[in-house]
């Protein structure tokens, strides 16, 4: 399996959320037996709304967390969430007939949106939902 990170919009982690940004200095200098270096490293959180630049980007992403979903649907719910950030929060809750306020709540970390609401929510996004 491969690098597990940490979703900054929901604490979820994900797998398919294989990317961080990194950061890391050194300061090396010389001492009587060889190199001693002082290492800080920083991290930044990383939000995939921020990398889903395309609707393929989105529906991959999508797909990825569909896979690795524990069975609960949580990884599905903080998906959409994700491409609902990335995109025009407010034309979608328009388009799927919730309030902005509601479909935050609903894809929140401790939403819990009905299959009717996952269904409206990725026809709006121009997705399908297939089993098989």
């Amino acid at each position: 399996m491969g690098r597990r990170y940490e979703n900054d919009a929901t604490g979820v982690v994900c797998a398919a959320a294989t990317r961080v940004a990194k950061r890391a200095t050194s300061n090396c200098r010389a001492t009587g037996e060889g190199w001693e270096a002082d290492i800080a490293e920083t991290f930044t959180r990383w939000d995939a709304a921020e990398q889903l630049h395309t609707h393929e980007d989105a529906r991959l992403y999508v797909q990825a967390c569909a896979d690795e979903d524990p069975g609960d649907g949580s990884l599905i719910r903080a998906a959409l969430n994700d491409v609902a950030r990335a995109g025009n929060m407010a034309g979608l809750a328009l388009e799927v007939g919730m309030s902005r306020e509601g479909l935050y709540k609903a894809l929140s970390e401790n939403g819990n949106p009905t299959f009717a609401t996952v269904v409206r929510i990725t026809r709006a996004l121009g997705m399908q939902l297939r089993i098989g």
